[in-house]
């Protein structure tokens, strides 16, 4: 057998390394072993996904190869016995032709390249005899629908994860099967393709759950390619570079829990330790490495326990004790800024700090999947007729945001969603229309390339984080809306103003929506209060369209089909403000967040100009001044703090 995969000339110094400084991710691959010989494994093919043998069984090959301990060569053989006797791999979704198969291709190959001389001559058959078998299989289906589904879906975790796992097969095998090498040849073809694919930005339209789930199979790809063919694209295009800046202006202030834009299980599933290392490896990111260090002590048991994704961050030992660089020092993000913007997602992050109680606002706008997807997916659809985007975890909530405070999730996003619906993010109806084409799965899917959302202008700058969506173009056409420009501005004492221009060519009745997680209270005087545990926010409207109404929501998903009883169904509450039909109406709203035993007021003034409005926002410690420009040219407080297009501000301390 040829050198083992990833391991050639690395393994003297891996022994050494376990009893220094990979002494701790060495103890988690040997306690993930540990944990392998007491779990119960199926004979019989279950309806769940069986990805977990693939992870399962490359740590126990890894834990052998390194430690000679004969007792993980015979838990490994144990573990090889169901994916071995099972005629398909996966049940409930495309047998063979899935995400189980690509987890247990990729798992099982290293296992074959690891240990395979040290297995019983019939199992290492048998082993061999699978692997070539179910590459076979997957590499007709990837060859059979091309231009469909996952085998040309460039921007989506089922591509990176079937063909990362077709690839390591092909290297395992390609030696002694030289049909192998095709499906080495398609995997690098396919890659080359996504890492032109993705966005500069390095953002994720599928959300930080599915960002855990899928990015780390682009690195493993690349990875195995380097190793097997010395070809590093690790800087192929700046996605791999850049993406973890998406993953850390994500996380919620206090740095466990996330932003859950798109489909997220829940707001907990959001921490690949491994991936984090891999990044810190390859671009001397030192904050990846701090954020690594910082889940280790900190967030990753609750990570392990409590994520709703899959086989979960367990398995993953084997690639967080290889993936990591010891030479990269760890350094926090407090140097870093506040804000970012991530203009291919039109996602706009701000913070008040990066302290854990800060405020915190989450913004976006854009087409379906991000603009390059969304361009590059019609452009390719007209030039040979693929569907390539599939953005079924990307939601209808261009213009929306999420908002916390005092680690407090005040105003919310849906998560993740099987019928995907504009009403329920914090977004604008017509005449009680959301989105064109929603209340489906996938609410980009066949869209015509017009439907498309933009940020327009964001400032940044000074503790304010100021930005500008337009939507008009989302909604259909029928009610011809001509303008749906969104301001949000998040002020250094962490209120958000929420400023509405919108206009269309007849009367038309607009809502603004405000989801929550526990029922608002109606305070009187037009206002509302929210509570959310160590946080509450009053909702001010500074208008003439009344103070609105309350309804519960429901929101259910199935993320999978495959596990009916991991169905989500949950309630959340919409506050909902309604204009009488108008052909042109603006809405004004301040949400204001403080501590739960916090019993101040806030005091909010609201001045008219012909070309915009200046709110004026009083607390106990300071008073702030947001002027928004209609015209979104040019500020209007000429000796403000901070001025932006269509934009200026001020900060005044109390006396």
């Amino acid at each position: 057998m040829t050198d083992p995969i990833l391991l050639h000339g690395r393994e003297d110094d891996l022994r050494r390394e376990v009893n220094g400084p990979r002494a701790a991710a060495f103890r988690r691959l040997l306690e993930e072993c540990d944990r392998a010989k007491g779990m119960s494994l199926p004979q019989e093919h279950p309806l769940a996904s069986i990805t977990y043998f693939g992870p399962g069984s490359a740590n126990l090959a890894l834990a052998y190869r390194l430690t000679g301990q004969q007792h993980y060569l015979d838990e490994l053989q144990r573990w090889l016995e169901p994916p071995l006797s099972f005629p398909h791999w996966g049940k409930a979704n495309l047998p063979d032709h899935d995400l189980d198969a690509g987890w247990i291709l990729h798992g099982l190959s290293l296992t074959y390249s690891w240990v395979g001389d040290a297995l019983p001559d019939d199992l290492r058959e048998r082993l061999e005899a699978k692997l070539l078998l179910q590459g076979q299989r997957l590499y007709s289906f990837a060859v059979e629908t091309e231009g469909g589904w996952w085998s040309s879906s460039y921007w989506q975790n089922h591509n990176w994860i079937c063909y990362a796992g077709l690839a390591t097969a092909g290297y395992a095998l390609q030696d002694r099967y030289p049909e192998a090498r095709e499906w080495t040849e398609r995997a690098k073809a396919n890659f080359a393709l996504v890492l032109d694919h993705l966005p500069d930005d390095g953002s994720n339209n599928e959300g930080v759950v599915y960002w855990r789930y899928g990015v780390p199979w682009i690195a493993s790809y690349l990875d195995v390619l380097r190793d097997q063919e010395g070809i590093d694209w690790f800087h192929r295009g700046t996605y791999l570079k850049e993406t973890f800046w998406y993953r850390l202006y994500q996380a919620a202030p206090d740095l466990e829990r996330i932003i859950d834009h798109g489909d997220c299980h829940d707001r907990r599933s959001g921490h690949p330790v491994a991936l984090y290392r891999k990044l810190a490896a390859e671009y001397k990111i030192p904050q990846a490495q701090w954020l690594a260090d910082v889940v280790d002590e900190r967030f990753y048991w609750r990570e392990a326990y409590e994520s709703g994704v899959k086989p979960g961050v367990r398995p993953e030992a084997y690639q967080e004790l290889l993936w990591l660089d010891p030479e990269v020092e760890a350094e926090d993000p407090t140097a870093l800024p506040p804000q970012r913007y991530f203009p291919d997602l039109g996602l706009v992050v701000g913070r008040t700090s990066w302290d854990r109680d800060a405020a915190m606002v989450s913004f976006k706008a854009s087409p379906g999947g991000g603009h390059k997807a969304w361009d590059m997916s019609h452009q390719q659809r007209r030039d040979n007729g693929w569907v390539t985007l599939n953005a079924g975890h990307h939601h209808p909530d261009s213009g929306s945001f999420e908002f916390l405070a005092h680690g407090g999730y005040l105003a919310i996003d849906e998560g993740y969603s099987s019928r995907k619906r504009t009403e329920h993010h914090n977004s604008v109806l017509v005449d009680g229309q959301g989105f064109v084409n929603e209340d489906r799965y996938h609410v980009f899917e066949e869209l015509a390339e017009e439907y498309t959302a933009e940020i327009v202008r964001t400032t940044l700058a000074d503790g304010w984080t100021h930005a500008v969506s337009e939507t008009s173009a989302m909604y259909d056409r029928a009610l011809g809306v001509t303008q749906v420009r969104r301001h949000i501005v998040l002020t250094p004492e962490g209120n958000l103003v929420v400023v509405d221009d919108l206009a269309a060519e007849q009367d038309r009745e607009w809502s603004v929506l405000i989801q929550t997680d526990n029922e608002p209270v109606d305070e009187g005087d037009g206002r509302w209060l929210a509570s959310a545990g160590s946080a509450i926010m009053s909702v001010i409207p500074v208008d003439e369209h009344g103070s609105g109404q309350v309804q519960r929501t429901m929101v259910h998903a199935n993320p999978t089909s495959s596990t009916p009883s991991l169905a989500i169904d949950k309630p959340q509450y919409t506050l909902t403000r309604r204009s009488a039909p108008q052909a042109h109406a603006r809405f004004v709203t301040v949400l204001a967040p403080r501590r739960w035993d916090d019993g101040g007021r806030v005091t909010v003034q609201r001045t008219d100009h012909a070309d915009g409005v200046v709110i004026e926002i009083t607390t106990d410690t300071a008073t702030e001044s947001v002027s928004v420009g209609w015209d979104n040219e040019t500020p209007h407080l000429a000796d403000a703090d901070v001025a932006g297009e269509g934009f200026a501000a001020r900060r005044e301390e109390s006396a």
